[in-house]
This record gives structure tokens, C-alpha cells and sequence, in this order.
């Protein structure tokens, strides 16, 4: 196929007929010196005049700069811009309620029952679409004719499944929740209690709980806490499309009481990426046991070997510590352990016992019910719900007793000093004293600089 001569070659072109016509002319020129006659001379002076005019126009054009030529992969081809608009999606958003299937969810949306089969069973190789659960999420968009192009279901807070029609195949992936994580810090002083002091600075019950439990080897926070105990707490908080939706880690936390400061570091291992907290030596927060099973609460009756019974009126042994706490309140195993015994058991009412290691052991009295899946046997963590409280047995209203063993003896669970586990391995200590250092600066920026500081 021809193509349109391009600016650079018709200047070529020009150049070489003007250098040609000149060599003819200068050629004609001493042909004509040689034959014409003194006659002639007015022809001559004329022709001589355009030789020298075409000389000079080819000198020109000689000098004008040349533009390289492109190598052919990075010529531009010149297209007509089309601006592709995709067509508008309806956003169909819904939690699911209980007793709903996906079955019910799609006939809305004239699914037939062999197309919802059809995508059950391409979509099962990566989630089993039978699974879906009541409170989550789905959201459905559809073309303006009500077509379903795809589907995203809230696995849990972390994941989300995604389906996407092309065609008519179906293709389901598992993606990350699009979170952003913003760094930020508070300060305050308990006057009445750390859930009203976190309130007071515009933060959920969650955080606090967090804290509690962060802090929950070392602090009771039924009984430690003073009027006037100050803490820090450096925090990432979710949000999602800027909306917050939840709390994600504490990075650095500290407490203050009575002159005594306890500080917590979370550091993640670089080469298996668990996380746990440590203190700034790099000894670890978690200690053989938890100072209380109930997170919140208020302690009752203390452990006492000559205690006044409300029920038998008589003096005997309280060898536990009473927790009064709303019935439901969640009680959890303070350590790693074992449940040997789960039922009622007189006056204890209902009652769990779980044998740990190094020979210690803890009972938990008055449950109103158990958690799901703790019975005989069923090994359970520190800090897991195992039961819930309540008034069974001989009891006065709604509480706890919790019990704790050494070697068969009960002793005062409030004044015992537990051992802390495993510390930091010694080969990141560097690198955590790094972050120790970067933290603490933190907490001791003031709070106008705090955001552009530390976040």
C-alpha cells in the first residue's frame, strides 16, 4: 500500500532537485559561454542570475536541522481516541438474616434453580457457597436491565469473596477487605473507672477491653486501679471507604500507678511474623496465669480462711474469690489447659475445673451455662471464654467464685506472683529496642505533634 510522503522527504526530495537543476545549469551555463555571441550576452547575465539564486536556496536548505528518524517500534500511530464508559451498576446491598440461603437471596433476582446450581458448584472449588452465614454481608450489582454481573460476600472481617460474571462463566476469588489503618494515641487519667476514661476520650469499650486484657497478667483491673492512674495507649483504628469500622492492634500501651509504670511493646518476629507483647527488658507480658477470669467486674468476697457464709450462717474457709458480674458475663480460663470436669457439682452449682501444667489447677463456680464445646477433655487457651456467669448453687445473687490449686492446696489467687513465659528471642532484641525507642518518643511527644510525629 502507498504511503503519504512524510515532511522529512519532500525536503530530501527538494534538496536533491535543486542540486541537480544546478549542476545542469552550471553545465548549460559553459556550453552556452563557449557558442553564444556578444549578442547574446543579456541571455547570459539572466541565466546567470538563476544559477546563483538556486545556489543559494540550496545552501538554505542544506543547513535547516534534520529530524532523526524513529526507530519503528517507538513510531506513534496515530488512533482516534474512543472514550469506552462502562455501563452504570446497581449496588443491592443486604445482611443476611437468619434462616436466609443464597438460594432465596438469588430467586430475587429470577435465578433459576440450575443457574444458582450452576454457580454453587464453579464457585465451590474456592468457597463453599452452602456456608454462608446469617449477620454477614452480600452485595449483588447488577446491570440496569437487572442482570448480575457480581457478587462480594463478607467472609469474615478480614476477607470477602468475589464472583464475577463474564459471559456466562462464573470466576470467584478470596480477596483482603480494603482496610486503612490509621496510627493514633490517647492520654487520660481514671477518675471512676478505665472504660469511662477511654470513653471520655471518644474511644469504644473494645479499646478498653483490649488494654485490659493486654495488661491482664500484671493489673486486675476490678481492684488495682486508683483515682488518678494514668495511661497511654498507641493504637491503629480501621476504617473502610473513611468510615471506622473497629480497632485492629494496640502497638504500645502504658500505666501508671501509684508510682509504679508498667509498659507494653508488641513486636512481630521478622521470620515467622507472630506478634506478642513484651516490656521494654524484652520479658514477655504473659505470665503463667491471668490475675482475673472476668475482664470487668467487681470483687465481692475475697479468699479467706474463716469467712462468714450468707446462706448457712456459719464461719468456714472461702478458699476462692467472688467476682460479682452481670449473669452472661463472659469467664475465661486464666492459662493454657485442660478441662477435666464440666457439670453441677452441689453447692458449687455448675461448675468447670481445668488442670494446667506444673501442677496447677482452677475451678470456676456458679455458671449460669457453659461456652460451646467445653466438656471433658476439650483443651482450651488462656483467655478463652469457657462459661458464663450466674446465681446456680448456694448463691446470693449473680457471681463468680473462681479457685486456684497448687499441688492439691488452694492459695490466694490476688496475692500470688506468677512466672512470665518465654522472653524475646535474643537475636531481635536489637531490632525490638529500635521500635522501644521509636514508641517512646511517642509517648513523650506532645499531642499537637503526635500526628505528624508518630502516625
Amino acid at each position: 500500500m502507498n504511503q503519504a510522503p512524510t515532511g522529512e522527504s519532500i525536503i530530501d526530495l527538494t534538496n536533491k532537485i535543486v542540486y541537480f537543476s544546478y549542476l545542469g545549469s552550471l553545465f548549460a551555463f559553459m556550453r552556452v559561454n563557449i557558442r553564444i555571441s556578444r549578442k547574446n550576452e543579456r541571455r547570459r547575465l539572466s541565466l546567470l542570475l538563476f544559477i546563483i539564486f538556486s545556489f543559494f536556496i540550496f545552501v538554505f536548505l542544506s543547513l535547516l536541522p534534520k529530524k532523526e528518524p524513529l526507530p519503528e517500534e517507538e513510531k506513534e500511530i496515530f488512533q482516534p481516541r474512543i472514550s469506552i464508559t462502562p455501563p452504570p451498576s446497581e449496588e443491592h446491598k443486604k445482611v443476611i438474616q437468619k434462616g436466609v440461603t443464597l438460594t432465596d437471596i438469588l430467586a430475587s433476582h429470577d435465578f433459576s434453580p440450575a443457574e444458582i446450581h450452576k454457580l454453587r458448584e464453579k464457585v465451590k472449588p474456592v468457597y463453599d457457597l452452602a456456608k454462608i452465614k446469617a449477620g454477614h454481608e452480600i452485595r449483588i450489582y447488577t446491570s440496569p436491565e437487572g442482570i448480575i454481573h457480581s457478587i462480594e460476600y463478607d467472609i469474615d472481617t478480614s476477607d470477602y469473596l468475589l464472583i464475577q460474571r463474564n459471559g456466562g462463566i462464573y470466576e470467584a476469588e478470596i480477596k483482603k477487605i480494603p482496610y486503612e489503618y490509621r496510627v493514633e494515641m490517647i492520654w487520660s487519667i481514671i477518675e471512676d473507672s478505665l472504660i469511662f476514661a477511654v470513653e471520655k476520650e471518644n474511644e469504644g469499650d473494645l479499646l478498653a477491653l483490649d488494654f485490659a486484657e493486654l495488661f491482664g497478667w500484671d493489673i486486675d483491673f476490678h481492684t488495682d486501679p486508683r483515682k488518678g492512674d494514668t495511661f497511654k495507649i498507641l493504637f491503629e483504628k480501621k476504617y473502610l471507604d473513611d468510615k471506622f469500622v473497629g480497632y485492629r492492634n494496640i502497638l504500645a500501651a502504658e500505666y501508671t500507678s501509684q508510682h509504679k509504670t508498667y509498659r507494653a511493646f508488641r513486636y512481630t518476629y521478622l521470620d515467622t511474623e507472630e506478634s506478642d507483647y513484651f516490656d521494654p527488658k524484652g520479658n514477655s507480658l504473659r505470665k503463667e496465669f491471668r490475675r482475673s477470669p472476668i475482664k470487668f467486674g467487681r470483687i465481692s468476697s475475697r479468699y479467706s480462711r474463716r469467712r462468714f457464709h450468707p446462706i448457712r450462717k456459719v464461719y468456714r474457709p472461702h478458699y476462692g474469690v467472688d467476682y460479682a458480674a452481670p449473669i452472661g458475663t463472659n469467664v475465661q480460663a486464666t492459662a493454657d489447659g485442660t478441662v477435666t470436669f464440666r457439670g453441677w457439682n452441689g453447692a458449687s452449682g455448675r461448675m468447670i475445673r481445668i488442670r494446667h501444667k506444673n501442677e496447677y489447677e482452677t475451678m470456676y463456680l456458679h455458671l449460669r451455662s457453659y461456652a460451646k464445646g467445653i466438656r471433658k477433655g476439650a483443651k482450651v487457651q488462656s483467655g478463652q471464654v469457657i462459661g458464663y456467669v450466674g446465681s446456680s448453687g448456694e448463691s446470693t445473687g449473680p457471681h463468680l467464685d473462681y479457685r486456684i490449686k497448687f499441688r492439691g492446696k488452694y492459695f490466694n489467687s490476688l496475692t500470688r506472683k506468677f512466672k512470665p513465659v518465654e522472653p524475646l528471642r535474643a537475636d531481635f532484641f536489637e531490632d525490638f529496642k529500635k521500635e522501644v525507642e521509636y514508641y517512646c518518643l511517642c509517648f513523650e511527644a506532645p499531642p499537637l505533634i503526635f500526628s505528624s510525629f508518630c502516625s
